[in-house]
């Protein structure tokens, strides 16, 4: 399942992401790289050494956990440091896969979902679509800002060149609690079924029995 989340932060967040990031220092993307990705990988990236760089990855963290969809979806269970990425004229990042794992603060973690958060408006800069090659085929997806795209770490993407502006996105990946993505993608319709349930008809045997099935299926699959 591929999500694409509007306004995923606030406005007011957007704003100091922006901000903060014209200040910064930026550093060679490729340090943070597998060695194949290495070499189609050319982009630079916010350090992450920086006071204001990490309470910036706590501050998005901390919305994103408060954002229905994104909580429905991804479930998450753990989740990689953010990394904001810039890409300026010429800058692309070829085709690859994420890492199945990857290390964090708290020891390793595995990749089931990636995500894009999209900084600057799609007008401020030509090229730069995100591209994930699916069953469907290839898709792409140039987002505004506030935007976030939700997508399998184990699809092949690529980041097409900026021809001119630059962009600006954060990025991250998640641990799920449910591993598998049929399992979630069951979750997220049921959840968002029981939901609508609620707001068209508050709390009925309805509403009360979908709640019951999910909750029992969450048992069922979750991984703590």
């Amino acid at each position: 399942m591929i999500l694409c989340i509007d306004q995923a932060i606030s406005p007011e967040l957007l704003s100091r992401v922006r901000a903060t990031l014209a200040e910064t220092d930026f550093r060679d993307g490729r340090e943070t790289a597998g060695w194949h990705a290495r070499t189609v990988k050319q982009n630079e990236q916010a350090d992450g050494r920086q006071p204001e760089i990490a309470e910036l990855r706590q501050e998005v963290v901390k919305e994103l956990q408060a954002n229905p969809l994104f909580q429905m979806a991804a479930r998450p269970r753990r989740m990689k440091p953010l990394m904001f990425s810039r890409y300026q004229e010429g800058m692309t990042y070829g085709n690859h896969v994420d890492d199945a794992i990857m290390a964090t603060p708290q020891g390793a973690m595995r990749t089931d979902l990636s995500f894009t958060l999209f900084i600057n408006d799609p007008d401020s800069y030509d090229g730069g679509e995100l591209l994930v090659d699916s069953t469907a085929g290839e898709q792409t997806y140039k987002l505004p800002a506030g935007a976030l795209i939700l997508y399998p770490s184990s699809t092949l993407h690529r980041v097409e060149p900026v021809t001119r502006g630059e962009r600006l996105a954060v990025v991250g990946w998640v641990q799920s609690q449910v591993r598998d993505p049929q399992q979630r993608e069951i979750l997220f319709d049921l959840d968002t079924t029981r939901r609508q349930e609620f707001e068209s008809n508050g709390k009925t045997r309805t509403f009360d029995m979908l709640s019951k099935s999910l909750a029992n299926l969450i048992r069922m699959w979750a991984e703590i």
